[in-house]
């Protein structure tokens, strides 16, 4: 859940600084990408350069950047920027001064800026966190919607033992996971994807295929499982790394394995994705053995494999959700529209060969979207990450109205 999400990490003046530089590094390990904010006291624990360093960005913690120049540092922009701005350590000074609207310094001034979520761990001795003034601001900060990582209990620096001590950096990332998984918009539904070709065999060495890489499948998957949703990808073959964070993924060959494997979870599925390029025919008769050339048959005899999305539009109860695409060779617009009314589709995803730069074998793709509504919408040319998310966000806006 913290792949490509946008961390900004606010560090305070607490011996515990130390382990920010641990936590940044665990953030960027999992997939976030992290800027950093320092408040001068936090600077006489860790210097800016080092986790500039482990960062790749420059370190914030003044109000100017060159004050011979008077450039000034947007701290707007910070708060803007981020999915979540995390104050780890947290000290008592800094609850303490968020309760009160502070912004005597540049990072209580991106926390007053922030459209973002706000999350605190705590850092301080075991006195100063029990002292009913630090309980009754951390008691307000809840109250204001900011989260609370709790500390943890151990020795501390004071040489005593109790609670106080920061949250270390993997627990703060694992709380991280489970509080974005909390708050993604399709949290605890599960989503069904197909992905790639189907080799369909004439023998034991030849197939009937096609030209689909499966990327359009994959980024796919991986969109909707940074929504929050459990992601089933049934995959026919590709040459693709597996995506972050599918819940399963089922390697196939044939459509009438595809057919099975999506059918035996498709009960249990919220929204099903049809993004597989499915062979539309098999040989009727396919050796087991490979075939020598003097053997190969002068004609090839099809059969229809088995419609997936027709089968799934069959089944589909009233809360189920289902998406298909429609590849074409020219606009494809009519009948695009009439695989959305047969195949009882929710959603038709319209890609065309005649466009350049979309279709099989890109990294990027032109789409338009058919809603069951009459709804039509048209997207420009953009990586099929990009196209992606445009899905996603399409599904969940169809399905909130």
């Amino acid at each position: 859940m913290l792949h490509n999400r946008r961390i900004l990490l606010g560090i305070t003046g607490s011996i515990a600084a130390y382990k920010s530089a641990l936590l940044a590094r665990e953030l960027q390990r999992r997939g976030a990408h992290v800027r950093v904010v320092m408040t001068r006291a936090a600077t006489e624990f860790i210097t800016p350069l080092t986790l500039a360093t482990l960062t790749g960005h420059r370190v914030y913690s003044d109000f100017t950047e060159n004050k011979d120049q008077g450039l000034w540092t947007n701290h707007v922009d910070l708060g803007l920027w981020a999915d979540v701005f995390l104050i780890a350590p947290a000290t008592a000074q800094t609850l303490s001064s968020m309760i009160a609207g502070a912004g005597d310094n540049f990072l209580l001034a991106v926390h007053l800026s922030s459209r973002c979520p706000v999350v605190v761990a705590p850092a301080m001795d075991l006195d100063m966190y029990q002292h009913p003034a630090t309980q009754e601001n951390l008691a307000m900060l809840k109250s204001r919607e900011v989260s609370v990582i709790e500390p943890e209990s151990g020795p501390l620096a004071s040489g005593l033992d109790g609670k106080g001590r920061m949250a270390e950096p993997e627990a703060i990332a694992d709380w991280l996971e489970s509080w974005f998984a909390e708050r993604a918009p399709l949290h605890g539904h599960h989503v069904l994807v197909t992905a790639g070709p189907t080799h369909e065999p004439i023998d034991a060495v030849r197939f009937i295929g096609n030209r689909s890489s499966g990327k359009m499948g994959y980024a796919l998957a991986e969109a909707f499982a940074t929504a929050g949703a459990a992601v089933h990808l049934i995959t026919g073959p590709t040459q693709l790394t597996a995506p972050a964070n599918v819940h399963e993924i089922v390697e196939v060959q044939t459509a009438q394995e595809m057919f099975n494997e999506t059918m035996a979870r498709f009960e249990k599925i919220d929204i099903a994705v049809a993004a597989a390029a499915v062979a539309d025919a098999r040989p009727v008769d396919a050796a087991d053995h490979k075939l020598h050339k003097d053997q190969l048959p002068g004609a090839i005899s099809l059969e229809a494999t088995p419609d997936i999305l027709a089968a799934m539009g069959a089944q589909k109860t009233p809360t189920q959700f289902i998406v298909g695409f429609a590849l074409e060779t020219d606009d494809g617009l009519r009948s695009a529209q009439s695989k959305l009314e047969r195949k009882k589709a929710d959603l038709i995803i319209l890609n065309t060969t005649a466009d350049a730069g979309a279709g099989f074998g890109t990294d990027t793709n032109k789409i338009t979207i058919l809603e069951k509504s009459g709804k039509t919408h048209n997207f420009e040319l953009k990586s099929k990450a990009e196209v992606a998310k445009d899905i996603v966000e399409t599904v969940l806006n169809t399905l909130q109205s």
